[in-house]
């Protein structure tokens, strides 16, 4: 009997359609393109192979293409006839997750761990800053992640894709030594994962080597597709890594080239997370973002999320609409975060709406009211997921409101605990302004 590459058998008979279901899955731990092609390519070679369909059909929902991952999962679950009771599993994780459900799909996820805790596929649904734990909602999100992988991780001895997620749950929890010792494992082990680049870039944000992690992602990038699930991501942690050198004009060169709507080529959630976001600190850090560099990121947000979901998109979305000034539509948004906690289906909780209202009070220049509905709310922002290099926006957003109504002591006690555990030179900048 064929196996998968963790030796979980496979109910396919046919070698060419195992050789490129490996090669798919390998391409998704590695975030390298080419899965969707090579799940293709298994189910030509095998029409009844359900876990290539499954495969395609999480290939297709990371970047973003709902409907053909839907009709994939379609496709998976017809085939499960005569498959194991792992196979069906399998499939019933990711269809579960793409009906929507992820409460339904972390279950499934920890139930298929407990009995085959090797099917590492269906393991990544859980993992990383847009993974099932991170979007969970629960405040202690980071923790729940790193023990469930400290628990699996007897099962991984050897693996090149198991030390990045480990390494990253490890940086997320703020151990930075035992962060670096996996990833570092996992480049020697597979150089040109985005992945494991990805996690480097995370690692030298949270321990302010701002030239390495710089320096690194310029000689790694120019070899990774565009095209790739990462590349726009990879190229915001670039271009914060260059306003962290103080260099303003690299890091709109680098915004300009592969992270605004149209130059960037990645999963909707991405390009619209990391353009608002870079944006949005532009001003912080008081550099100029023109009105006309918000407006296609406004666009793209109508047509990309045209309806409220996933709290971690929705308040990107509200960066955008305070960016442009446009009250009316983040209102709107404010008011259908409510609705939605109303209605128990807000996991990131109430905050949501106050954080949101917040952004927009600070880009219409009224501070006090900025830090009236932030400062509560700013210890439950971690409930929206994401890591915190994504979520350290909203934080500095509070910090700038306590700086610009003077509030220097407030602003002063979060630089501190800020610097103790990373030398950035503008929060130590910053620290000096507050204390001046």
């Amino acid at each position: 009997m064929h196996e998968d590459r963790y030796g979980l058998p496979l109910t396919s008979t046919s070698d060419r359609a195992v050789a490129a279901y490996r090669k798919g899955v390998d391409h998704l731990l590695r975030a390298t393109p080419g899965a969707d092609r090579a799940f293709g390519e298994a189910l030509a070679a095998d029409p009844g192979f359900p876990l290539a369909a499954a495969g395609l059909a999480r290939a297709h929902q990371i970047h973003g293409r709902i409907p053909d991952a839907k009709a994939a999962i379609a496709q998976a679950r017809a085939l499960m006839g005569g498959v194991s009771r792992r196979e069906r599993q399998h499939v019933e994780a990711i269809g579960i997750l793409l009906d929507g459900n992820a409460a339904g799909a972390l279950a499934a996820v920890r139930a298929q761990m407990v009995e085959f805790p090797r099917d590492a596929l269906v393991l990544s649904l859980a993992v990383g800053a847009f993974g099932l734990i991170a979007f969970s909602g629960r405040l202690d999100h980071d923790a729940l992640l790193l023990e469930l992988l400290d628990g699996l991780a007897p099962h991984y001895v050897g693996d090149w894709w198991f030390p990045f997620v480990h390494g990253w749950a490890y940086n997320e929890a703020r151990r930075h030594p035992e962060a670096r010792r996996l990833m570092e494992l996992a480049r020697e082990r597979q150089p040109r994962s985005a992945n494991v680049a990805h996690g480097l870039a995370h690692i030298a944000y949270e321990t302010g080597d701002i030239e390495g992690g710089a320096r690194y992602l310029e000689s790694w990038l120019p070899a990774y597709e565009r095209a790739s699930a990462l590349h726009c991501h990879l190229s915001w942690h670039l271009a914060l890594f260059e306003l962290g050198r103080g260099r303003s004009d690299a890091a709109l060169r680098v915004y300009e080239d592969s992270i605004a709507p149209g130059a960037s080529q990645a999963p909707p959630l991405n390009t619209l997370s990391d353009s608002a976001a870079f944006l949005w600190r532009l001003g912080l850090y008081g550099e100029s973002a023109a009105a006309e560099r918000w407006v296609p990121v406004g666009d793209f947000a109508a047509q990309a999320f045209p309806r409220p979901g996933l709290a971690f998109a929705d308040i990107h979305c509200a960066l955008v609409w305070a960016g442009l000034g446009d009250r009316a539509t983040l209102a709107r948004l404010v008011e259908a975060f409510r609705e939605a906690d109303r209605a128990c289906r807000l996991p990131a909780g109430p905050g949501v709406a106050e954080l949101a209202e917040g952004l927009g009070a600070f880009a219409a220049g009224d501070y006090e009211a900025a830090i009236r509905r932030i400062e509560p709310v700013a210890g439950e922002v971690t409930r929206l997921g994401g890591s915190h290099a994504q979520r350290d926006v909203f934080e500095e957003t509070l910090i700038q409101a306590y700086l610009r109504t003077n509030r220097g002591a407030k602003a002063a006690a979060i630089l501190r605990r800020r610097l103790e555990r990373r030398p950035w030179r503008r929060d130590q900048d910053w620290l000096a302004r507050a204390e001046g």
